[in-house]
């Protein structure tokens, strides 16, 4: 029998932090947590422990393939429950690990694309730089060589500047994501989908599930055969759906777990 691939952004789809959580039941009613990953001695994003064996389950039936926008290290921090993935894709598919390590041809051809697709990274970072202000930037950083973000004080962000920076990205072949306190820019050509598609002909997938919750997960939820959106994040914050798209009600950790239990329905079903 072909395989199910399932493709899942991690970040406020799969994994939480403290903030994005979302426990809005009594305390008593709380879910236990546990800690998947720990950054500078101290933890930062988790799962309900029912999620955890709900995504141990999946590895088990399924090919897990974390697909994130999240720099290689950044990625190699988090401890995921279950059997360790074959396959992750970092970088928003710049990078394709296969047991860990990168694939060389895989980014060599995206680099190529890039070069030929869109403005270079340094004029988008030279943007930031002379629009961005100081007053609500925290920190310029650059991902991997491939992309650029800012961390920024939300609440003094101003919406216009987003908005213009987001048309002077589109006209330059790049798109714009707000995602909590980060602003990402990264170029289109530069996508999870891609990424998967390879995944998938790798495997002899038959079928692709896949979830997320940003703007720059819309590319691979419609790439797949069926996926996932939680009630939160940039995707349910705008309504956008698709067809063959579940828009759940669930916000915060408590949407991570119903993913999980999408996935695992679907993949028994396959």
């Amino acid at each position: 029998m072909s395989p199910v691939l399932v493709a899942s952004d991690l970040d406020r789809t799969l994994i939480y932090s403290s903030a994005a959580l979302a426990l809005t039941m009594p305390d008593a009613r709380a879910p236990r947590l546990l800690c998947v990953e720990v950054h500078e001695s101290r933890p930062l994003s988790y799962m309900t422990e029912t999620a955890a064996g709900l995504l141990t389950d999946l590895g088990d039936r399924a090919v897990f393939v974390p697909t994130t926008t999240r720099t290689r290290k950044q990625y190699q921090r988090i401890n995921l429950p279950g059997p360790t993935p074959a396959y992750a894709i970092c970088a928003n598919g710049g990078h394709l690990l296969v047991d860990g390590v990168t694939d060389l041809d895989w980014h060599a051809a995206v680099l190529a694309r890039l070069a030929d697709e869109c403005a270079p990274l340094a004029e988008v970072r030279e943007h930031l730089a002379a629009t961005a202000d100081p007053a609500w930037v925290r920190k310029h950083r650059v991902a991997e060589d491939l992309f650029a973000y800012l961390v920024v004080e939300r609440e003094l962000l101003p919406e216009e500047w987003v908005k213009e920076l987001a048309v002077w990205a589109e006209n330059r072949g790049w798109t714009v994501s707000l995602q909590g306190r980060k602003i990402y820019a990264v170029p289109k050509p530069l996508t999870k989908s891609a990424a998967v598609r390879e995944v998938a002909r790798r495997t002899g997938a038959a079928l692709t599930l896949a979830a997320g919750d940003s703007l720059l997960d819309a590319d691979l939820l419609l790439a797949a055969d069926r996926g996932w959106r939680p009630g939160h994040g940039e995707l349910a914050d705008s309504g956008w759906t698709a067809p063959g798209i579940g828009a759940l009600p669930e916000r915060g950790v408590a949407a991570g777990e119903r993913i999980l239990r999408e996935f695992l329905k679907a993949t028994k079903e396959a």
